[in-house]
C-alpha cells in the first residue's frame, strides 16, 4: 500500500475474514527486520506501507534464526539465560521446520507480491517486484489499479477512461492490456517529472540562502578561533560612514539639499564624541572633504577607546561584540527570509518571476543586515564600558551556623526540620535566657558562668 490508513483498512478486512497477517509500517518499525525475514513462511500474509524491503532477503520458508527465541520460550527457557546446547538444539529444530516449509512454499509457486495500487515512483514498484523470484527462487507479482486512485485520477484517468469507452469495456471488470500498462507508466513518468521540478525549484530557493549562510559562517569561524579582527572593524567603520554619506549626502543631489541635520544626529548616536556634532559644523565642505572629516573623527574615537582600555582588551572587545552582533542580526535575517519566501509567490500575479524577485529581494535584505551589523558593532564597541570587579566586591562565603543539641551532637541547618538561626552580634543576653551555644542550659550556668 502507499499509506498507513490503507494498510490499516486492509488489516481490518483480513481480521474480519479471520486471516492471520502482519502489518509493517511506521508504527511497528522496531519489528521491521523480523516481519520481513518471516514474510516467506507458509500461509504468511504481510501488509507493508511504502516499503520494498531492501536490505533483508525474504527467505522462502522463513529465517530459522528468528524462530530460536520463540522455540526456547516454548520449552520454558528464557532466551537470555539459555545455554549454548539449548540454543543449538533450538536452531536445529528451526532449520528443519523452515526447510520443510520452504519445500511447500516452492510447490505453491513461491512468494507472491500484490500491489494494491501503483506508487508515484516506478522505482518503488520495481523494487517491490524484485522481492520475489530472488536467487533462483520461484515467485510472482501482480498490481491492481483503480480509476479512482490518486495517480490515475490526476495524471492518466482521462486517457484510460476514453480507451475503455472506445473498447466497450464495462466497470468493475478486470482489464489486462499492454496499452493500459503503457498509459500507467506514462502517468508515473509525469508524476516523477513534476516531483523533480518541485525539488529543483526548492533547491534554487535554498541556494540563495545557502550562499549567504556560507558568507556568515566563514566570518563566525574566524571570530571563534580568536582571529584579530581589528582591520575588519576599521573596514566596517569606513563602510558605515560611506553608507551614511550615501543616505544623507547623495552625489546626485545639490549640496544645498543635503540632510546635514539628520547626518549630525546619526553621527552623535554612533560615535560618543567629546564634542557634539552640530549641523553648522558640517556646512561648507565637499562630499570628499566631509567624508575625510568624519573618518578622522571616527578613527580618533576608536583610538581614544583603545588607549582607555588597552590594546589587548580592545582586540577581545572587538571580537566578542562583532560575533554577538552577527548572531543577533543573522537570526533576525532568517526570520525575514522565511516571511519573504512565504509571500514571494504572489509576484507571479504581477507577471514577475518569483525566483528572480526572491533573489533580488534577498540580496537587498542581506545588504541591509550587513549595514545593521556594522552600525550596531561600532555603536557597542565605542559605548560599552568595561567594569573591573574589586576584591572587596567578590562574594563572600557565609559561615555555617551549627546547633549543638543537648546530647552533644552537631546538627546542620536542616536538622530536625528546623533551620539554624544566625545570631546577630552585639545583642545583650540575659542571665536567665537560654545559652546561645545551644546546650539547653541557662546562660548564667553555661557560657555566662565566668562572668
Amino acid at each position: 500500500t502507499i499509506s498507513i490508513e490503507k494498510s490499516e483498512f486492509l488489516s481490518n478486512q483480513l481480521k474480519r475474514k479471520g486471516i492471520p497477517h502482519q502489518v509493517l509500517n511506521a508504527k511497528y518499525h522496531e519489528k521491521e527486520a523480523e516481519i520481513i525475514a518471516q514474510a516467506g513462511r507458509l500461509k504468511t500474509v504481510t501488509i507493508a506501507t511504502n516499503m520494498a524491503g531492501r536490505g533483508t532477503d525474504i527467505i522462502l520458508g522463513g529465517n530459522p534464526n528468528f524462530l530460536v527465541p520463540s522455540l526456547l520460550v516454548a520449552r520454558g527457557i528464557k532466551p537470555d539465560e539459555a545455554q549454548e546446547s539449548d540454543v543449538k538444539m533450538a536452531l536445529e529444530q528451526a532449520q528443519a521446520e523452515c526447510l520443510n516449509q520452504q519445500q511447500q512454499v516452492i510447490a505453491l509457486g513461491g512468494l507472491h507480491i500484490i500491489g494494491t495500487e501503483r506508487h508515484e515512483s516506478r522505482r518503488i514498484d520495481n523494487q517491490l517486484r524484485g522481492r520475489s523470484g530472488r536467487q533462483g527462487d520461484p515467485g510472482s507479482s501482480r498490481f491492481y489499479v483503480s480509476m479512482e486512485d490518486d495517480l490515475m485520477r490526476l495524471f492518466g484517468g482521462d486517457t484510460i477512461a476514453r480507451l475503455m469507452e472506445r473498447m466497450g469495456w464495462e466497470e468493475n471488470i478486470p482489464i489486462e492490456h499492454p496499452q493500459i500498462a503503457r498509459s500507467i507508466e506514462n502517468a508515473q513518468k509525469r508524476v516523477e517529472a513534476r516531483n523533480f521540478d518541485i525539488r529543483k525549484h526548492v533547491l534554487e530557493y535554498d541556494d540563495v540562502l545557502n550562499l549567504q549562510r556560507e558568507n556568515i559562517y566563514s566570518l563566525r569561524r574566524q571570530l571563534l578561533t580568536g582571529t584579530d579582527v581589528h582591520d575588519r572593524v576599521i573596514e566596517r567603520t569606513l563602510s558605515v560612514i560611506e553608507n551614511l554619506l550615501e543616505n544623507y549626502t547623495p552625489e546626485k543631489i545639490d549640496p544645498d539639499e543635503w540632510d546635514l541635520e539628520g547626518l549630525a544626529q546619526t553621527l552623535n548616536g554612533l560615535f560618543p564624541l567629546a564634542e557634539k556634532v552640530e549641523q553648522g559644523m558640517l556646512y561648507g565642505f565637499t562630499r570628499e572633504e566631509l567624508q575625510e572629516r568624519i573618518k578622522q573623527l571616527a578613527m580618533a574615537t576608536l583610538k581614544a577607546k583603545e588607549e582607555a582600555i588597552g590594546s589587548e582588551q580592545m582586540r577581545e572587545l572587538e571580537r566578542i561584540v562583532l560575533l554577538r552582533t552577527i548572531d543577533t542580526k543573522w537570526m533576525e535575517h532568517l526570520d525575514n527570509m522565511d516571511d519573504l519566501r512565504d509571500g514571494i509567490g504572489l509576484r507571479a500575479y504581477g507577471q514577475h518571476d518569483p525566483l528572480v524577485a526572491y533573489k533580488f529581494e534577498a540580496f537587498q535584505m542581506f545588504k541591509e543586515m550587513i549595514n545593521a551589523v556594522n552600525e550596531d558593532m561600532i555603536r557597542l564597541i565605542l559605548r560599552m564600558q568595561l567594569v573591573r570587579r574589586d576584591e572587596s566586591e567578590q562574594p563572600r562565603v557565609r559561615n555555617v551556623v551549627t546547633n549543638r543539641g543537648a546530647d552533644g551532637g552537631v546538627s546542620g541547618p536542616g536538622a530536625a526540620g528546623k533551620p539554624a538561626v544566625a545570631q546577630r552580634k552585639n545583642v545583650k543576653i540575659g542571665r536567665n535566657d537560654p545559652c546561645p551555644c545551644g546546650s539547653g542550659k541557662k546562660y548564667k550556668k553555661c557560657c555566662g558562668a565566668n562572668g
